[in-house]
Order: C-alpha cells, then structure tokens, then sequence
C-alpha cells in the first residue's frame, strides 16, 4: 500500500479495510522503506506495553522505515530509548509534569488563553490554527521552559516551521532544528549560572550532579523533545478537538448546555481525531507473532493509535463523535511505560483552551465562505489541521469569567 495516498489522504477508511482484511500489514514508510502496520485495538494495545518492541534504533535492520531523523546531538531522547536509560530520563522529566505542577499551571494557561482571544475580539472571523490554537501551547512551553520573553518570538517562529513544513522549502526545517539547537546550547549555558523555578533549570541541576545522571546530548535532546512533543501533539488536540466539535453541531450544543462536560469532550476528541495517526516506530528484539503474522527481528512496527480507538470491537459505533462516550482505553496518548509523559497538560490546555473559547465566544461555527475552511494536513505522522476558519459573535457566556476557578 502507498502510504501517500490512501492512508494521508482517508486514513479511517483505509485503517478500517486494513483491520477487516489484514489487521497487520506490509507497506512503504514515507521514505519508501517497508514496515508492518497494525490495526486492531487488542493488537495495538498489547503491542504498546510489549518490552520487545523497542524503540532503540540499534536493534532496526539496514534497508526498513526509521522515522524522523535528527542531529546526533538531539538523537538521545526518549523517543529513541528502551529501559534502563528510558526510565531514568523519564523519571527526572517526569517531575514538571506532575498533578501539583499542572495544576498551578492552569491559571497561567487560562490568562494565556483570554490574552489570545482579546487579540480576536470584535474581528468576526479567525483562522483558529494560527490565532489561538498554535500560540497557546508554544507559550506554555516557553513559560515551562523559562525561555525569556524577548526570545519567545524566535522560539514560536521555529516551532511553526516544525509543526507545518513548506514542502518547497525542505532546508527550513533543518535550519529551524540548528538554529533551535543553537538557542538551546546559549540558553543551557545562561541557567546554569542563573538557574530559575523552570524545567530546564532542574534539568540542568540533574546534569550537572556529580552522579552524572544526564549527559549534555540527553540534557539537550529532552530541552527539544518538550518543545516539539509538548507543542506539536497539544496544538492538534485543541485544533482537532474545536474542528470535530464545529462539524456536529448537536455536540457542541450538548457540550454547551452542560459545560462539565469540557474534559469528557477532550477525551472523546482525543479518540475520534488523536493528533498522532500511528505510535512512534518499534523495533522488534526477537522474531515474534503480531496478531497472526510472524514479524522478523529489526523490522519495523507501526502500532495505529488511530485505526485502534476507531475499532468497532472497543467502541461501537467508532466513526461518530459523542462527547457522552465512556472512552475509557482509548489509545490517543499511548499505552504502557512510554505513554506520553506530558498528556496531562495536553489534557489541561485543552481544556482551558475549549472552555475559554466557548466562553468568549457563544456563537462559533465554520466559516461557511471559505471554500474548504479546515483542511487536514497531509502528513503520516500527524492528523491535523492546516487552518480552521471561523466566524464568530462574542456575547455573553454561561461559563465561567476569567480569573475565577479553572479547574475544568
């Protein structure tokens, strides 16, 4: 199968044949190497917590689909890592995600979130992509990183050209990545002699500790995972989250009748649209069985986290949104030891972001006047939007005002 046709182009359709007729597929990657796909939810979440599966490209053979390629120096990142060093790393990261720190986050987020949309205010129509739902993340990154502000518009400038590639302009993304590396390296050195209350200070800290529990390339590579991890899959989630609200209309109305709803919503957002189309490519160890087909040692596996949480096994009637949905399981955000570390600020700014929205904004609906007002971006990798155009009226709101409790 060419992934770059039926799977970019109606990725559920196609993950829906695959699952009926071949729930573990031979295709091409995007660079044209082969790969085994998987389809079914009981395949997919089994494949996701199974230790030989690796992510340590030491154990791919020569000639399969690798993925993403970065500079040596941002290479030894968790992406790339197995147990020991994976929990090691995740478990000094893993402290500026926890329920406490999110927690104080949200009232950071939800002035981020109103700052955005009095820049909207009376406008009438918005491309919600570039306005609202890419800034917001890049902000809390800077604020969770402590990038000082007068460097935060270069930092936005470069995580734009990573989140939407001009396919006429392979190079600015290779000159984003180096100048973000170099940014990186500056700002490293900065902290260390004026460490602050931020991520990148504790890394630094942990670093620089005598029982070297993070190497220079590792202190690096984790500055830019949380960049592109925490940035990338969080704007999707808001984008895609807004979009499928707007295309059914009798969820949003559900939704705004009884605002509690907010975090189920995301939930069932995050199933129906997950911002990642397929998990992070593994790597099996050991010759091994995938549902019904022998998988060689080296080749490479990718496990469907889009096809799983449309598997009418695990949720009936999958291809429709319901914001009433137990969604319990779904596969959005990973399964097993790498589940993704920042989902509960993605989970958070979502939120935040949706409530503040609706908020501000009561009467919100596509822009009937643009041709195609959201498109989908053709990527493999990631389901997202390119622009999502709205019209809007603001008004009054049956939501919560800004600095009053945000807690969703």
């Amino acid at each position: 199968m060419d992934l770059a046709d039926d799977l970019i182009t109606d990725p559920y359709g196609a993950y829906a044949t695959l699952r009926t007729s071949s729930p573990v597929h031979r295709i091409k990657g995007t660079d044209g190497q082969p790969a085994w796909i998987v389809t079914r939810y009981e395949d997919v979440r089994a494949g996701l917590a199974d230790p030989r599966l690796s992510l340590d490209k030491k154990n791919a053979l020569p000639g399969n689909y690798h993925g993403l390629r970065l500079p040596p120096a941002l290479d030894a990142n968790l992406l790339n890592m197995d147990p020991p060093d994976h929990t090691r790393i995740r478990r000094l990261v893993g402290k500026a995600f926890t329920p406490g720190r999110v927690q104080r986050l949200r009232a950071p987020v939800r002035a981020m979130a109103d700052g955005l949309l009095d820049t909207l205010g009376q406008q009438g129509s918005a491309d919600l992509m570039a306005a609202y739902a890419a800034p917001l993340p890049v902000s809390v990154i800077c604020e969770l990183l402590g990038v000082p502000q007068d460097r935060r518009g270069d930092f936005r400038g470069w995580a734009q050209v990573l989140l939407a590639p001009d396919p006429d302009r392979p190079e600015a993304g290779r000159q984003a990545i180096g100048a973000m590396l170099a940014f990186f390296v500056e700002l490293i050195e900065h902290k260390r002699h004026s460490p602050q209350d931020d991520l990148l200070s504790g890394l630094i800290a942990a670093h620089d500790a005598e029982d070297g529990r993070l190497s220079e390339d590792e202190l690096l590579s984790l500055a830019f995972l949380v960049l592109v991890a925490g940035f990338e899959n969080t704007v999707q989630l808001i984008g895609n989250a807004v979009g499928a609200l707007l295309r059914h209309p009798e969820q949003l109305a559900a939704l705004r009748k009884d605002p509690t709803r907010i975090p189920a919503a995301v939930e069932e957002a995050a199933r129906y649209e997950g911002p990642a189309l397929l998990a992070l490519r593994r790597f099996p160890t050991q010759d091994m069985v995938i549902g019904d087909v022998m998988v060689k040692a080296g080749e490479t596996v990718l496990l469907s986290l889009s096809a799983a949480n449309r598997d009418p096994d695990r949720f009936p009637d999958p291809d429709r949104l319901d914001v009433g949905r137990d969604t319990a399981g779904h596969l959005a955000l990973g399964h097993g030891i790498h589940y993704c570390l920042g989902a509960p600020l993605a989970r958070a700014e979502t939120e935040i972001a949706l409530r503040a929205l609706l908020d501000r904004f009561p009467r919100l609906e596509l822009d009937a006047d643009t041709e195609d007002a959201a498109p989908w971006r053709r990527s493999l990798r990631a389901r997202g939007l390119d622009r999502l155009t709205v019209r809007y009226q603001a008004g009054p709101s049956p939501f919560i005002r800004s600095g009053e409790n945000v807690r969703g």
